[in-house]
This record gives C-alpha cells, structure tokens and sequence, in this order.
C-alpha cells in the first residue's frame, strides 16, 4: 500500500498507478503549451475605446476596454509616471485570484476612487497595502492592469450562478435568486463566485479548453493591446503577479514571444509537491486537465528558457509544501542551465505566509529593471 494521503484515503495507491502509467515528459514550446491548455486562438484586441483619464498619487491614468470575442468587455486601465510623455517599458500587472473574483484590476492598482473596506483588507493581507502597479508605474513603466475572466468586468453575475447544495435541488432552485443574498454584498457574492468556478471548469472542458486556456487567452491580448500602444517602448514586455496572478504569469510567460521578463510571486511547485494537503485549495487555471500528464509545472515555467524569470516562494506558504516548492526550484535552475543561461533564472525564499509585500515587489522591479529598463 502507497503512503496514505488525508484526501484520498483507500485510494492513497492511485497516485503511484496514475505515475506509473504517465506519459515521459516531454519539451513544451509555446505551441505545445497553448494546444495543451486548450485555447490557441490568435489574441486580437477588439474594438477598443478609451474612457476616462485621471491624475492621481504621481501617476498618469488611463481607463480602456475591448471586447475578446465574447462576454462582457474588458475593462483595464493604463498607468503611466504622472507628466511623462514617451515610450516607456510595458509592464503588465496581473491580478491574483485571492478567492476575490468581484474585484480584479482594483485589488493591485488605484484610481482616483476610494477603495472599499473588503479591497483594502485584502490589500494589507497580500500586498503589503500598497497598489503595486501604480508604485511600478512611478517608477517608470507603461503599466497595463486588466481584468480577468471571472473577476471584475469579466466577472458572472450572481443570478445565473447555479445553487449548491440543496438535495435534492427543488425545481424552481436552479439559479441562486436574489433573495438568498445581496448581490452587491461582495462576501457573499465572492463565496457563490467561489462555487461556481467549478461550473465554469466543466463548461470549459465541454467546449474542449479549460479555465487555464481562456485566462490565458485574454491576457495574450492584453498583450498585444499593450505591445502595439505608442506610449510602449518595442523589445518586448514584463509580467508579474501574486498568486493566481502568479499563475497567469508563469502560462503568459510559457506562451506568448511579447514577454522578455517575468516575476513569479507565490505560486510555484512541482505538481508532485502538491500531494496531498495543497490541492483543494487552488484554482483550476493551476490544473490544466492535459498537462500534468505530459509536464510538470516548473516545465510551464521553463517553456521560453533563457526568457528571465524570477520565481518568489514563501517558505510557510499554506498552498504549498516546502519540498515541493524546493524541487521547483531546482528544476527550474536545471532547465535554464541546460537553456545555457543559469543566471536569466532567479529563485528567492522569504520567511512567512502567502503575500507579496512591499519588500518582494522592490525586488520584482529590481528584476524588470534589470531586464526592461
């Protein structure tokens, strides 16, 4: 009998039959990344229009939207150094998860408008309550901050989320009306929304992608957007994120020419780590369904090499355990030796739980400077 895991109980030995009868890995390009995600559709902005402009805090704003071909339109903002008037290296900035899908773009960057209890709680927990993107933006970047699907702009609305947990579920139930809770009430809004990612997962692998693919697909067109703007200087673009935001930036990284430099924040393992106390707790943009039979995480990582890369882990990050996050990393510094390029990878530990504070991010852009600027 396989060592027991808490969640699989008498099926602990599936995890050895499954890896015994698992496909060798084999060396994932951009391509082979985007068709195992299930999304490899060419990233077009369209019909994009800017909004409001705003000076705030040292910073120059920018409130722009576009359609991706379907659902809601995006909405995300442009952030630039207040009076600046060339082309600066184009950042962009990705949101996390944070299991806060009514907000995106609002949970890293700041307007003019007050921000709301919930976000600023949210911000003194992960973010050291700074808006890293307008601090990066101060610093000299053009800084794109979008919303993802599922979160802000993109997100669903409340009522046509179907209801959980009713057995069986009467048959005017179906949908999770209004009068189970205030749909402006953003907990309970994020703890329906919580449930109905699952949804989205099956509808997406009906439709033959997954929630990895289509994130991914709408931030290579943020992308593009934010390549093909005046006020972006040519050579390529920078990513970062926490968390989730981590994870859109290790697959934008993995498929997309546009990246030339990449910050990972607490969200890197192998796939083997995570067994068996670190999977219910994950996105399922973390989980591609085609993946893990063909490659591991750090391979996702690794895809670009010698694309610099800077992957943050925190060593009492509940996501996580420590050794998988530990065989990560030493994956990664074998890919970009064998990629010739063993410096373009950087892997810092930090004591403490899952963030990205205000000491992390300096490092992040000391990392973009040393590539963009």
């Amino acid at each position: 009998m396989s060592e027991p895991y808490e969640h699989l109980g008498p099926f602990s030995d599936l995890v050895a039959f499954s890896e015994a009868a698992r496909d060798r890995p084999i060396p994932l390009k951009p391509a082979e990344v985007r068709r195992l995600i299930g999304f490899d559709v060419e990233p077009r902005p369209r019909d994009v229009e800017t909004h409001e402009r705003w000076v705030h805090d040292g910073v120059d704003g920018e409130e722009v939207s576009w359609s991706v071909g379907y659902g809601p339109r995006t909405q995300a903002w442009v952030l630039r150094p207040a009076g600046h008037s060339g082309p600066l290296p184009g950042v962009l900035a990705l949101h996390g998860h944070d299991s806060f899908k009514w907000h995106g773009k609002e949970k890293v960057a700041d307007s003019p408008a007050e921000i709301s209890p919930p976000l600023a709680t949210l911000r003194r927990k992960l973010y050291g309550g700074r808006a890293f993107a307008n601090e990066l933006a101060r610093r000299g970047y053009t800084v794109l901050v979008h919303d993802a699907l599922l979160w802000g702009s993109r997100r669903f609305p409340a009522d046509v989320m179907p209801a959980q947990g009713a057995t069986p579920p009467p048959e005017d139930r179906w949908i999770a009306p209004e009068s189970e809770g205030d749909p402006n009430d953003v907990p309970w809004y994020n703890r329906l929304a919580a449930r109905h990612e699952h949804v989205v997962a099956k509808y997406a692998t009906l439709l033959g992608t997954s929630v990895a693919g289509l994130v991914n697909y709408e931030d290579r067109v943020a992308a593009e957007f934010l390549a093909g703007r005046e006020d972006v200087r040519t050579g390529g673009l920078g990513c970062v994120g926490l968390s989730g935001g981590g994870c859109r930036t290790a697959l934008l990284q993995a498929t997309s020419e546009r990246i030339k430099a990449a910050v990972v924040a607490g969200m890197m393992s192998t796939y083997r780590g995570l067994l068996d106390r670190h999977v219910a707790n994950h996105t399922w943009m973390f989980f591609p369904p085609a993946l893990a039979a063909v490659a591991d995480w750090p391979d996702v990582a690794a895809t670009r090499a010698p694309s610099p890369l800077l992957v943050q882990y925190l060593l009492d990050d509940s996501l996580f355990s420590v050794e998988g996050m530990q065989a990560a990393h030493a994956h990664l510094q074998q890919a970009y030796e064998n990629a010739g390029a063993k410096d373009a990878y950087v892997g810092q530990f930090y004591p403490g739980r899952h963030r990205f504070d205000v000491a992390m991010q300096d490092s992040a852009f000391d990392h973009l400077d040393q590539w963009l600027a």
